[in-house]
């Protein structure tokens, strides 16, 4: 939020009180708090009629250290806190006349008890701080001065906010505040993390994600459920501004010499994702939202599929399930029939059904009766009854999930859903939440606007776990926590290059936020992809962590576009299927430590310069680089880091550190192994659940002396069950497994083009290289 209009200058509304100094320290064995008037006391004059903060600094975790900066104690804020998961160290903590020094971990914090400046470092090395003017609590006039007489502190005719400004180097680059379809680097943008419905084209976004990481190696977390606001290199080109309404501000510092270990910090405080199941991993085919459909329409999308040999995993049931008119009251469209034997046949087609839902519920309905008599909705703010709207459904009600009884009802309702034979749901919306009303608990109804998300996808992602055993969502809205549930979508994009663009910039965005798993609507949700765009479209979707087909007013089918389109979906929907053993063991990592799947170039290359603004290409896990074609030409341009690196599909050998231009035809596209990979390739090419170790195939890719390599598979419960070691010395691959099996053949792609194979028939193998010996 600005408070200044230029370097000099104030905005005429606001009263600010700035950290000047750091006047006494108080120490506890989880940290220290400091005593920072807004102006330097030198005599006992000095301390009266004056603002005081009280900066605290907590050692919570390793590498952790959480900032409470705080003007009146008093204050209730009515907010929401988000749950978290405090680690507390010991920390070390050594007070002079000059400064007030704490450490935690490798984390260092240094406050200068002259100013009340303060800087953070790792190692010796600065990361951030914040000094002169940077530290401050705002009085900001309810209307300009030149609009009424006087000012009046007694009066509270003002809104109170605390701000902090961290300090940014020359080249450092900002990233993540959740799915942001703006630029990829956030320096020089305003952002105002207020979950909206926006579509995939505008600053506004429906996953608004209070962290953000930079290349500097930490990350700030901002612990508020209400809106924040933040100027990250605008207001002041130096600093990330985030400021916060009433009269406290949390955040944290988490330190990492990588991004993956800030992230794995950042996932420790606030909740690791749940591992999906292994079958979500394969595509989703939707009926898409408006097209006529009905029990006849639905089998016949899915014979078509099954007919031409196109593996997909999901059927997805949109709005229309229900009776229009009447979303959400979980009661199905008769023209489906016998719902529970209809989910049965599907059932022994192989497929796991999915169904759309949201957190509202339409009037003229048994279940909003139900509600309302009941109080499970949320209230007018002038006490007249249920809150209610026209936007979307008639009439409509919001559910209160702050009411322990509405969440056993709305879950009641869930079970018998699933009851059906319900695999999964959608949990669609969740950001229009009104905040003129009033919550059963006394929320503050402008801070719940952004948590209500968490409280709604955690409700349902619990019930399905409860009822399945297992669970993964298809949700639209989220804040922070939320990875602990996936999957999230995109949102509303439209069939165009420039938003298949777009899209691929939110979800890396998503996955600087801490989100390890994510997807897109496949050539896009508003209107029709021509051929072209579809084909495009598909190969980036099925190379994303999970994959679905879904659209607004048509049908997503390929022969719908054109015979071709059913050959590439195939192809890439087969390709996906094959690399699950590959895929499922990256979802079990970012299970365990919250690295994402989908990694933006700067996250998994963070010391290479030339990474640190890519947004049109990505890896997907450790070894393989993606980049996706945005135009009706199949030309792309590409950058491959150091190393050598192999197209998985056309074999080319390229040299990295340097860009490359390529034209594809819709069965290619860059798709790299990264030199040095052992990349297990799967036995089955039809669906994404398998036994991996049968008959999977070890691809060793360009080893070269020196290297060491590990690969690892799981079982589809997440489980290693196989293991692989490898090392090249003296011109041989030296391969050690736990377990040799049947004799699982291993495929050495030599740097030369050339392949060798051997089977691994027992736990040890050494296989010459060609390469070593010329």
């Amino acid at each position: 939020m600005k408070f200044t209009e230029g370097y000099w200058l104030r905005s005429e509304r606001a009263q600010i009180s700035y950290v000047s100094q750091g006047f006494d320290v108080e120490t506890s064995a989880q940290g220290m708090r400091i005593i920072a008037p807004e102006r330097p006391i030198r005599s006992r004059a000095d301390m009266l009629d004056l603002t005081v903060l009280l900066m605290d600094f907590i050692a919570v975790g390793p590498d952790d250290i959480e900032v409470v900066i705080t003007h009146h104690e008093g204050y209730d804020s009515a907010e929401p806190r988000f749950p978290l998961n405090f680690r507390p160290v010991k920390p070390e903590i050594t007070v002079t006349d000059e400064e007030a020094v704490m450490t935690a971990g490798r984390l260092t914090v240094r406050v200068d008890r002259a100013t009340g400046s303060y800087r953070f470092e790792a190692g010796g090395r600065p990361l951030t701080g914040a000094g002169f003017r940077n530290t401050g609590y705002v009085r900001w006039d309810k209307l300009p001065s030149s609009m009424r007489p006087g000012y009046n502190y007694f009066k509270a005719d003002y809104e109170p906010y605390v701000f902090a400004e961290l300090s940014l180097k020359p080249g450092e680059t900002v990233y993540g505040l959740g799915e942001r379809f703006t630029p990829f680097v956030k320096n020089g943008q305003t952002v105002d993390l207020w979950n909206e419905d926006g579509g995939t084209a505008s600053d506004v976004s429906y996953k608004n994600i209070p962290f953000y990481m930079t290349s500097e190696n930490y990350g700030v977390f901002i612990d508020h459920s209400a809106h924040v606001s933040l100027e990250v290199g605008s207001e002041k080109v130096e600093y990330v501004n985030f400021t916060v309404p009433g009269e406290q501000l949390r955040y944290h510092l988490l330190y990492g010499e990588t991004p993956a270990e800030i992230m794995e910090n950042y996932t420790a405080l606030t909740g690791r994702p749940a591992l999906p199941p292994a079958w979500s991993f394969g595509l989703w085919l939707s009926t898409s939202f408006k097209p006529d459909y009905d029990e006849k329409t639905t089998g016949r999308l899915i014979d078509g599929m099954q007919e031409r040999g196109i593996p997909f995993k999901v059927f997805h049931f949109d709005c229309f399930w229900m009776r229009g008119l009447h979303w959400c009251d979980f009661v199905w469209d008769e023209s489906f029939g016998n719902v529970k034997a209809m989910l049965k046949r599907y059932h022994k087609k192989g497929l796991k059904i999915c169904c759309w839902i949201n957190p509202y519920v339409a009037q003229n309905t048994e279940m909003f009766d139900e509600g309302m008599i009941h109080g499970y909705f949320l209230q007018r703010a002038d006490g007249r009854g249920v809150k209610q709207v026209d936007n979307w459904q008639p009439g409509l009600a919001v559910v209160d999930f702050t009411n322990p009884d509405a969440c056993l009802w709305y879950a009641d309702k869930l079970k018998k859903l699933l009851s059906l034979g319900v695999d999964c749901l959608k949990t669609d919306f969740g950001e229009r939440v009104p905040t003129d009303v009033v919550y059963y608990d006394g929320s503050d109804p402008e801070a719940m606007h952004n948590y209500y998300t968490y409280l709604y996808n955690r409700l349902v992602f619990e019930t399905l776990r409860e009822e399945k055993k297992e669970a993964v969502l298809f949700a639209r809205s989220a804040t922070a926590l939320c990875q602990q549930f996936p999957v999230h979508w995109g949102g509303d994009c439209f069939a165009s290059y420039a938003s298949m663009a777009e899209s691929l910039r939110g979800g890396l965005s998503f996955a600087m936020s801490g989100f390890a798993f994510w997807s897109h609507d496949i050539s896009g949700f508003e209107s029709t992809a021509t051929p072209d765009l579809y084909k495009r479209w598909v190969q980036f979707g099925l190379l994303s962590t999970h994959s679905r087909l879904h659209g607004s007013d048509t049908y997503r089918v390929p022969w719908v576009f054109d015979e071709e389109s059913c050959e590439v979906l195939r192809t890439f929907s087969e390709w996906k299927c094959r690399l699950m053993p590959y895929l499922y063991r990256m979802a079990v990592i970012a299970h365990e430590k919250g690295t994402p799947m989908l990694r933006p170039m700067a996250f998994e290359f963070p010391g290479d310069p030339a990474c640190r603004y890519l947004d049109m290409q990505y890896m997907l896990g450790e070894s393989l680089l993606v980049a996706p074609i945005f135009n009706d030409e199949g030309r792309v341009s590409f950058y491959l880091p150091q190393g050598r690196w192999k197209n998985l599909l056309d074999d080319e050998i390229l040299e990295g550190g340097r860009f490359y231009e390529r034209t594809y035809d819709y069965f290619h596209l860059p798709l790299f192994v990264r030199g040095g990979s052992i990349l297990a390739i799967g036995a089955c090419d039809s669906q994404p659940d398998y036994d991996y170790a049968q008959g999977m195939t070890l691809h060793c890719f360009l080893p070269e002396d020196g290297q060491e390599m590990t690969c690892e598979i799981p079982d589809t419960d997440g489980k290693t069950v196989f293991t692989v070691k490898a090392r090249v010395k003296d011109g041989a691959l030296y391969l050690i497994s736990s377990d040799p099996g049947e004799g699982r053949q291993v495929v050495i792609h030599e740097l030369d083009g050339t392949e060798r194979r051997g089977r691994l028939s027992s736990k040890k193998l050494r296989i010459p290289l060609k390469s070593a010996a010329e």
